[in-house]
């Protein structure tokens, strides 16, 4: 049986940028089948609309592997309550607004059981010098809702318009 591997990327940001690319191609060594999706309006349009979207355009079992970025991270959750995967990879994520921008990706409340009890593992890969507010506590505050494994690292926003970060090994040994 094949692996299913779905990267999202970050609040305007598309597929060939960052880690994305290196990281799906990594994975489809591995047998993964890997989908890294073009959606320019994430976080754009209210996650009650677009969430829907991108439910119907996906399938996603127990054996998959979601792996979103900034606001790709915060659609996880969104999705997690709907959906049952093996794990769940949010890398810059955030459950509440990490600085002054709107967030239509954030929903009001969650979830956090039914979040909880729809992946296997979670991981939380967040930056103690995220220039947006993507930050540690951010990420210790999904973990200590949802459990799973946190990490800190001292990397930016791990990739974004101004800093270069076209590989992540780290993540590329976590995913199982």
């Amino acid at each position: 049986m094949t692996r299913r591997a779905i990267i999202f990327h970050g609040t305007g940001g598309s597929p060939g940028v960052a880690w994305y690319p290196w990281l799906a191609g990594r994975l489809a060594e591995r047998g993964f089948e890997v989908e890294v999706p073009h959606y320019p309006g994430l976080n754009v349009t209210p996650i009650a609309e677009f969430r829907p979207a991108v439910l119907a355009a996906h399938t996603f079992d127990r054996d998959t592997v979601l792996i979103g970025h900034s606001g790709g991270a915060a659609l996880l959750l969104a999705l997690l309550e709907h959906v049952r995967v093996a794990q769940a990879f949010l890398v810059a994520g955030y459950s509440t607004r990490p600085n002054d921008s709107a967030e239509p990706v954030l929903q009001e409340s969650y979830d956090w059981a039914t979040i909880r009890g729809n992946a296997r593992d979670f991981y939380f890969i967040n930056s103690a010098t995220d220039p947006y507010g993507c930050d540690a506590a951010q990420g210790r505050a999904m973990f200590d809702k949802l459990g799973g494994t946190q990490i800190v690292r001292n990397d930016g926003h791990f990739g974004d318009y101004n800093q270069v970060y076209d590989e992540f090994p780290l993540l590329d040994r976590l995913i199982a």
